[in-house]
């Protein structure tokens, strides 16, 4: 049978788990929830999707966008991002410390724990945008700003406006998730809106296991977000992050 996300590049047999559950999603399954989301995001940017290849749907997105430029989507996006700074800063102070996680455990054969952060902060350093918006058709715009924080603009579970949000990594003091010794290299640092409202943070954790490498990547919302939107991100980070995995082996 001929699935719509096959292509020349061949993948990785990564597996994933969603929220702790016990059934092991296959890299397929993933790739067919993005195939899915890239078709959507091309529509939404008036583009025709091309053939289901996942290779051609992920260069159209990225064409898009990139034709588009960061200030045109910085525009196109302005009103979503108004409203959801409003929604997400409310629901962020009633939720006080209180947080919901959303958490995916990946595992990539033949992968290093030290590759894919690697391979990520040094994206970031050289603002490679087209490395981020490869990885989630969910992506809008991703750049440094001058203090050394990442600046994220992306839809984020199945909400329907888009956020900004601004990572400043190894800023810590504010996760609740606990450093798992077990998992020696560490992604994590806060979230906060552009006012700087903190509204949750990251802490992805990697650790080489015989036969490749294992992520532990868990996102902190505040806990008012409910338990849906989480549920449905889910899907977002074990895309991006099979992506990255994937593109940083290659590297590697």
């Amino acid at each position: 049978m001929n699935e719509p996300y096959q292509s020349g590049i061949p993948r990785q047999p990564i597996t994933v788990r969603l929220g702790g559950q016990t059934r092991v999603l296959a890299r397929s399954e993933i790739l067919a929830w993005e195939v899915r989301q890239a078709r959507k995001e091309l529509r939404r940017l008036g583009a025709t999707p091309p053939k289901d290849d996942i290779d051609a749907l992920r260069a159209a997105v990225v064409v898009a966008k990139r034709f588009l430029g960061r200030e045109e989507i910085q525009r196109r996006l302005a009103t979503q991002i108004k409203w959801s700074d409003r929604l997400v800063r409310a629901i962020a102070w009633a939720s006080g410390r209180h947080r919901r996680l959303c958490q995916v455990e990946l595992f990539m054969p033949h992968g290093s724990a030290t590759a894919l952060p690697t391979w990520y902060f040094d994206r970031a350093a050289a603002d490679d945008e087209a490395a981020f918006l490869l990885a989630c058709p969910d992506h809008h715009l991703f750049r440094l700003t001058a203090d050394g924080r990442q600046e994220v603009w992306e839809t984020t579970g199945g909400s329907p406006l888009a956020s900004r949000f601004f990572f400043t990594m190894e800023d810590v003091a504010d996760l609740v998730t606990s450093a798992d010794p077990s998992y020696p290299v560490q992604m994590a640092g806060a979230a906060r809106l552009a006012d700087g409202t903190l509204i949750g943070g990251i802490r992805h954790q990697f650790r080489d296991e015989p036969g490749g490498m294992r992520a532990l990547l868990t996102v902190e919302y505040p806990w008012l977000m409910g338990p849906v939107a989480v549920a449905m991100h889910r899907w977002h980070v074990a895309c991006e992050f099979s992506v990255w995995a994937e593109a940083a082996n290659r590297q590697h």
